[in-house]
């Protein structure tokens, strides 16, 4: 007897860096769903043009996810607003390529640690107590098939994947029990402006952030913990596991997963990459000690 799904309508739903992309698309996924939704972003100006164009009361509010005092008044204006939290989704994150390892910038290196590992913990560590007093909740992270793999040109990016994959199954264990769900998404790459001027694949094509939103929503209503995007890539992932280090490498390089990271178009991505380097409040432009990677 299949497992009856959850009804989603009326849940409270907190999305981090949902001003765009895959964090906009999930949070019109959500209201189609009749959740009441919040999205918070650094970008609070397109944040809240985004709340406005989508409508039924979508809320926005000013989030630094590298800073815990921020999610923490996120997540309490939230709350103030729409009422306790049922999901919450961690979905900021940056994605600055086309580097080697001992090229790339430790401002570069260090803001993607920041948003890409510090902003999940800092989500996780203020809304777990949240879901745990009331005993129930899901937690969702968005992190990438990256995370099942390293590739040239994007060490940093994939080593903070790996990171959210690791931390999301481990918070999936020590929540065992507690009624409180956990899910972690894992897409290819997605037609976004982080994903601009990127090599394609072979085999393997760009799944639209609809694609991510649609998933996250099946995920939420059948509790489910791996969510690839498609979900063809967990049958390539299993069968790439079986394989030898030497199977797992030549495969990788027939693909062409080697260069999608590393072969990039600075021209195309130009636009996205001055925008990452200017997330830091922080940052000076200019400033050659601390200025990202442009």
């Amino acid at each position: 007897m299949a497992k009856q799904q959850r009804i989603l309508t009326g849940q409270v739903a907190a999305i981090t860096g949902a001003a765009r992309g895959i964090g906009r698309a999930t949070a019109e996924a959500f209201l189609r769903e009749g959740m009441k939704v919040a999205i918070g972003d650094l970008d609070l100006a397109t944040a809240e043009r985004t709340a406005a164009e989508l409508g039924h009361g979508t809320v926005a509010f000013p989030l630094d996810v590298t800073q815990r005092a921020s999610v923490k008044a996120f997540l309490d204006g939230v709350e103030e607003q729409l009422g306790p939290i049922d999901i919450m989704v961690n979905n900021a994150g940056i994605m600055q390529v086309g580097h080697t390892i001992w090229d790339e910038d430790d401002a570069t290196t260090q803001r993607m640690v920041d948003i890409n590992i510090n902003g999940v913990m800092f989500g996780m560590k203020e809304i777990v107590p949240r879901f745990l007093a009331r005993g129930r909740g899901h937690v969702v992270n968005v992190a990438s098939t990256a995370g099942k793999g390293g590739f040239p040109g994007g060490g940093t990016y994939c080593g903070t994947k790996h990171y959210v994959v690791g931390v999301t199954e481990a918070l999936r264990a020590e929540l065992r029990g507690t009624g409180i769900e956990v899910s972690c998404v894992m897409p290819v790459v997605v037609n976004t402006e982080l994903a601009s001027g990127l090599t394609p694949t072979r085999g393997v094509k760009q799944v639209e952030p609809s694609d991510v939103a649609d998933e996250i929503v099946a995920a939420l209503k059948e509790a489910r913990f791996d969510v690839f995007v498609p979900r063809s890539v967990a049958g390539i992932t299993k069968v790439m596991n079986l394989l030898p280090r030497s199977g797992r490498e030549g495969l990788s390089r027939a693909l062409k997963a080697d260069q999608v990271l590393a072969q990039i178009d600075p021209g195309k991505r130009a636009a996205y990459e001055l925008r990452a380097s200017h997330s830091d409040p922080a940052l000076e432009a200019g400033d050659p000690t601390r200025q990202l990677t442009p």
